[in-house]
């Protein structure tokens, strides 16, 4: 600053001016509409998105309502039905008949979901098989509803039923003179099959020409069944047990020994087998019954006729299936 000048001197006065809102005037409305529009969709949809999450929140509520209710109610019957059936199975009466065979701890399952009901062409061909022979001796290994109809058809006949499991037998009522019903054991479990098999094959004592099945040392032969299984001479024997659908499951490997062994003792006699479809009653069929005696088949049935063979040393007269 020049000396002799004024520190104070004013500073000059700047315009001012006025910006206008709006840059230009074609643009301006244009931008106001675009925020308006862009904020009224926002607007709109908050209040639909209330409403779904509001009704999704109920459908929930609802739902787990419904799932406690029903577990409430259904939780007493289970109770109740578990209950029952243990009161059965601890009862004397589980193990009244028993086999020689070695033990397992798993016993008869318990429920009827379990039986393998006979589909309406098996029934018709047992039904017709008996209604050819009637009166007749017919035994039965296994119980159910619609076996016991077969006691109807055999009438002025005898009819023996053999059954392992105690509730099926409850529920099953027989009040015939000629039927009558045997609670029985079975303790081989299916995955003992093969051993067993070729045990039959090894030692003689299984051969159909050895002694009574009540002397016999077969693991196979059944010795503890009811002296009148023993003593009358079949002319129908059916196989439809045990269960023998799993592993530790008691097989059916000593049911189809013991019916070839009493088939053999009469003069002539339908061995009926059902659940052929499976590996062991395959097996076990061919190899006591014999594919030579087999005289028909329906559905999952196969009827073996055998006559008076108490004398041979061979169940099969000829090896046409061996199982290796």
């Amino acid at each position: 600053m020049p000396p002799g000048e004024s520190q104070s001197r004013a500073l000059p006065v700047i315009p001012s001016v006025q910006f206008s809102s709006t840059v230009a005037s074609g643009t301006g409305p244009k931008l106001d509409g675009a925020a308006r529009r862009m904020k009224f969709p926002g607007k709109k949809l908050l209040p639909v998105l209330v409403f779904i999450l509001s009704c999704l929140s109920i459908l929930r509520l609802l739902k787990i309502a419904i799932t406690t209710t029903t577990t409430s109610h259904s939780s007493p019957r289970a109770a109740a039905l578990s209950s029952s059936i243990q009161q059965e199975c601890s009862s004397s009466e589980c193990s009244e008949v028993q086999s020689n065979a070695p033990g397992v701890e798993s016993g008869p399952r318990k429920t009827v979901a379990n039986s393998a009901f006979l589909i309406p062409k098996e029934f018709v061909f047992l039904s017709n098989l008996i209604t050819n022979i009637a009166p007749c001796n017919l035994l039965v290994l296994s119980l159910q509803t619609q076996y016991l109809n077969l006691s109807s058809i055999n009438a002025g006949g005898v009819t023996v039923f053999l059954e392992d499991d105690p509730y099926k037998i409850s529920l099953n009522k027989v009040d015939s003179n000629g039927t009558r019903v045997y609670k029985v054991k079975y303790q081989v479990p299916a995955k003992k099959a093969y051993k067993l098999l070729k045990h039959a094959r090894e030692n003689p004592v299984c051969a159909p020409s050895t002694s009574l099945l009540q002397q016999s040392s077969c693991k196979l032969a059944l010795r503890n069944l009811p002296q009148e299984v023993y003593q009358l001479k079949w002319d129908v024997v059916v196989v439809d047990g045990p269960i023998g659908d799993a592993p530790e499951a008691p097989g059916r490997m000593s049911t189809i020994y013991t019916a070839s062994i009493l088939a053999r003792s009469g003069k002539t006699t339908d061995v009926v087998v059902h659940d052929v479809h499976r590996m062991i009653e395959k097996w076990f069929s061919w190899e006591f019954l014999c594919e030579e005696n087999l005289v028909s088949a329906k559905g999952r049935f196969w009827n073996f006729r055998i006559s008076n063979q108490s004398n041979d040393t061979r169940f099969c007269s000829s090896e046409t299936v061996r199982i290796k």
